[in-house]
């Protein structure tokens, strides 16, 4: 006879799925994305840049649909793609930073991901490696009084050329070097594999640093396919790692988000293989 499965909702505690409220349902306004993620089953968002609204209000829809929100990014600055690279840009990225700390204290969300940005014209890559550095160290502290993690996170180069690291590895670099506990590493599946990289292999080195990770197909940034030998394995290490976080779903749906959502069943069926050590 075969074993019992464990029951799914024990599975899904320690790898929690976290819809991405910036691509999924689109077209809606976000109360409604809000709604619909409810609806979906989904306890949890990710909003990359939630600063439309006052953070008061922002909290307020999301006890209204009984939503945690888990992830925000810093804003990036006009028409930039991060400011925390930026030698010069010191104030201007403080004041990203403050806006982001302002919506998760009023929401609860405790990760922070602190876009390094491009570096500009005539700046070194050592210039903008030190500023990146001073200005995580002005942060963390920041951050930790309110029980915030920092998050960096590398882009590949196809869909952010020119962004300051690429590499898990590198972002690895930057955190070794702040060497503040608040500072850690965003993991994301996608970037990792549009980079060609063996997936499996970035996740076990970066495992100490993890502390959020996301997902989504390499083609098209679609939904994810967890049957995909290659994220199989790796979410089976992550889930054999004791990773407790969130699993951010920032994918462009195919088509109707719901519709597309039937890729939980073979993530659901992988992880309580996982945890029956199969």
């Amino acid at each position: 006879m075969a074993p019992a499965r464990p029951n799914i909702a024990n599975v899904e505690t320690r790898m929690k799925l976290a819809a991405n409220l910036s691509l999924l349902y689109p077209g809606l306004p976000l109360a409604q994305r809000m709604a619909e993620a409810a609806r979906d089953g989904f306890a949890a968002t990710e909003i990359l840049f939630p600063y439309d609204l006052p953070p008061a209000e922002l909290a307020a829809l999301l006890r209204t649909h009984g939503l945690a929100l888990v992830l925000v990014n810093t804003p990036t600055g006009a028409g930039e793609k991060g400011l925390a690279c930026l030698p010069g840009r010191e104030a201007d990225f403080d004041a990203a930073l403050a806006q982001a700390l302002a919506v998760c204290r009023a929401t609860g969300c405790r990760a922070v991901h602190v876009m390094a940005g491009r570096p500009p014209a005539g700046a070194t890559h050592a210039d903008c490696r030190a500023t990146l550095v001073a200005n995580l160290h002005r942060a963390a502290p920041l951050a930790a009084q309110d029980g915030i993690t920092l998050t960096l996170e590398a882009l590949n180069r196809q869909d952010m050329p020119g962004y300051f690291y690429y590499l898990p590895a590198q972002a690895a670099q930057i955190i070794a070097q702040v060497g503040h506990p608040s500072v850690r590493l965003q993991f994301d599946f996608y970037h990792c594999q549009r980079e060609g990289l063996d997936l499996d292999r970035e996740l076990r080195a970066a495992l100490p640093l993890v502390h959020h990770v996301q997902f989504a197909h390499p083609q098209g940034r679609h939904e994810p396919d967890p049957a995909d030998p290659a994220v199989a394995r790796a979410l089976r290490t992550l889930a054999g790692s004791g990773y407790a976080g969130w699993i951010g779903c920032e994918y462009l749906p195919r088509a109707d988000t719901r519709a597309g959502l039937a890729w939980r069943d073979a993530y659901q069926t992988l992880m309580a293989d996982s945890d029956q050590g199969l």
